[in-house]
């Protein structure tokens, strides 16, 4: 991959919105606006704080038996021997996400929103947002481009992290459970924000020309691959291996806070 200077990427990005003034901006979350995952943030909070309802934690002994992980009478203890296996690649990436969204099964969705919140101001997500990143999200704010972030991280969380860099949260697409009464269930609605369900959220909510999206992990290929502008934000491993197979990927150089 070729790197490039954020000035650069924004005069190509210029061009595409140029020729398409409705066109929109696309971001992963984790990893490529900030650094660290606010996901799993959330869910070791959550597990810290001992949070883990009865509601949430019957799906999750289902979850653990589908892939060979020993239940416990004790949800936390249960919570983080999945994680754990997950960690160790026994558990897939999707269910993962899924459960770190319903694990909250039983709370109203306003406490969530709230614990989510509190979460991302412990965390120091503002002291986290990737200089570079923050530089494009203001050009296009700037511009009156829309930017939409696409995380396969809980809808709570990703909300509160996404107001730390400017974007508002009515254009976050994330893994979302699904309420009853106020209260979240332990099923997410599909499809999920990961892999090509990051292309598949984002159309279902606007059929807008895609002129640009950032990601830098290997399940945001499919995300890059739409758009008319694919920039990897500080890459990781997996998504470095595969860049041949987009030749237009190019790597936005990295600046520091």
């Amino acid at each position: 991959m070729r790197i490039e200077r954020v000035e650069e990427t924004l005069e190509r990005i210029r061009r595409e919105v140029a020729l398409t003034p409705d066109g929109v901006l696309a971001f992963d979350g984790d990893g490529t606006l900030w650094s660290g995952d606010v996901g799993d943030d959330l869910f070791l909070a959550l597990l810290e704080h001992g949070g883990v309802r009865p509601e949430a934690r019957l799906e999750m002994e289902r979850l653990g038996a589908r892939h060979g992980v020993e239940g416990h009478p004790d949800a936390v203890t249960l919570a983080r021997a999945l994680f754990a296996a997950f960690e160790a690649g026994r558990l897939p990436e999707k269910a993962t996400y899924e459960m770190m969204a319903w694990i909250f099964a039983g709370w109203h969705a306003e406490e969530v929103r709230g614990f989510a919140h509190d979460v991302v101001s412990r965390r120091g997500v503002a002291q986290r947002i990737h200089p570079e990143a923050r530089r494009v999200v203001e050009w296009a704010r700037g511009q009156g481009v829309d930017c939409y972030v696409v995380s396969a991280s809980p809808r709570a969380v990703v909300e509160a992290a996404v107001k730390e860099v400017g974007i508002s949260s009515e254009f976050v697409l994330a893994c979302t459970p699904k309420e009853e009464a106020g209260r979240l269930q332990t099923s997410v609605f599909e499809p999920v924000p990961y892999g090509p369900g990051k292309v598949n959220c984002l159309r279902q909510r606007t059929d807008r020309p895609l002129c640009a999206a950032f990601g830098d992990n290997v399940f945001d290929l499919d995300l890059l691959a739409a758009s008319r502008v694919p920039v990897a934000i500080r890459p990781k491993v997996r998504l470095r291996e595969r860049a041949a197979e987009l030749p237009g990927l190019v790597q936005l150089h990295a600046e520091e806070a």
